[in-house]
């Protein structure tokens, strides 16, 4: 059981909020579920987008259900992942936010130099699996490099659908026009991305597509699927939305490969500056604070009236299900309060800020030097 662990670690760290993150993380939900037994506010950023119809749907969106009906505040990285995630867990619109991912642009610089200026470059970066459209992937690279001799194409990840460009590079004898780089290192994002002029994303479900952000920050033009909340990361301008369908797609890129060669595309440059002002960790973390500001003011449902909403909120089987393992995690709690009281937990040194241990290590070394 994590609860004794978590409770340590939430009384040493003298934790006030505790936010989770991601629908798939057992962990994410014990947080939340022991933060509220033991009276903290809480937070939750979702990721994802997901449906309805299947059994793995269901039991997810049941879950996430349970979990976010007495949580005080939720994320979401696109306005198309929050209506998908109220609907999923029957919220209320007013207590979720909207705040993007974003990117260091420093990471992800444009390099024209490092591009092959006699040959036309499509990247490909992503997990090979079926969500990722690897399929319609493999019907746009014979199509397009049998129209376009000049055209080479570069993949960078790992995953179960490769073996199937394998084959279409196999059948077609593309050995020297498809790059197959396997699994890359962060790191190595950047040194793929500006060897090519144009990214091609073929996701079918996207709640923010991070990749096409640090792909036109890198310079290039960015093809991809309009599906789930990409139409919302970048302008216009500087993305090709189709439909994910290997026709749609082809005629994405042959307007973007008519674009470049007739130089109508904004430099690398330009494309790079617009795009280092749309999404910045300062903008984000400026946001998140004030979520947590005002999940700070709200008052934490008591156990009893946590116990009406999870039994009135999430039906009467599975409602009454949690309300009872809510029960039984409040008398896990005052049983690990009893063995060990909080008074006897070793408070975590606070070692930063104005009033941190090392600032005043720091500023009192410093005194001495000087009277030195």
């Amino acid at each position: 059981h994590s609860l004794p662990l978590l409770r340590y670690i939430f009384v040493r760290e003298r934790v006030t909020v505790v936010h989770a993150h991601s629908s798939f993380s057992a962990m994410a939900h014990d947080a939340l579920f022991h933060a509220k037994t033991m009276g903290l506010r809480t937070v939750f950023t979702d990721h994802s987008l997901f449906g309805f119809a299947d059994v793995s749907s269901v039991l997810t969106n049941k879950l996430l259900t349970v979990s976010l009906c007495d949580t005080n505040h939720i994320i979401c990285v696109s306005y198309t992942s929050k209506e998908n995630t109220v609907l999923r867990a029957a919220l209320d619109p007013r207590i979720v936010s909207v705040i993007p991912n974003a990117v260091d642009p420093t990471d992800f610089t444009p390099d024209p130099t490092r591009r092959d200026d006699g040959a036309i470059t499509i990247v490909v970066v992503s997990r090979l699996v079926y969500r990722k459209g690897i399929d319609l992937l493999s019907g746009i690279i014979p199509e397009l490099c049998q129209k376009y001799p000049e055209l080479h194409f570069l993949v960078g990840g790992e995953g179960p659908k490769r073996i199937v460009l394998e084959e279409v590079r196999e059948r077609y004898q593309l050995h020297d026009r498809v790059r197959l780089l396997g699994a890359l290192e962060h790191q190595d994002v950047r040194n793929v991305l500006v060897q090519g002029h144009i990214f091609l994303n073929t996701s079918l479900t996207e709640a923010f597509c991070m990749a096409i952000v640090e792909a036109a920050s890198c310079g290039l033009q960015v093809v991809s699927t309009r599906v789930g909340g990409i139409p919302e990361v970048l302008p216009e301008n500087l993305i090709i939305l189709c439909e994910p369908s290997v026709k749609s797609l082809c005629d994405g890129l042959e307007k973007a490969i008519a674009q470049l060669r007739s130089g109508t595309l904004p430099s690398p440059e330009t494309v790079h500056n617009k795009v280092k002002t749309f999404y910045t960790w300062r903008n984000v973390a400026e946001r998140t604070e004030k979520v947590y500001d005002r999940v700070a003011d709200e008052v934490v449902l008591p156990m009893d009236e946590r116990l009406n909403r999870l039994m009135s909120h999430c039906g009467p089987v599975t409602g009454c299900i949690f309300a009872f393992f809510a029960v039984l995690n409040f008398l896990f709690l005052a049983f690990l309060r009893w063995m060990t009281p909080d008074s006897i937990i070793d408070v975590a040194i606070d070692a930063t800020g104005p009033k941190g241990a090392w600032t005043k290590r720091y500023f009192l070394g410093k005194k001495g030097r000087i009277n030195e």
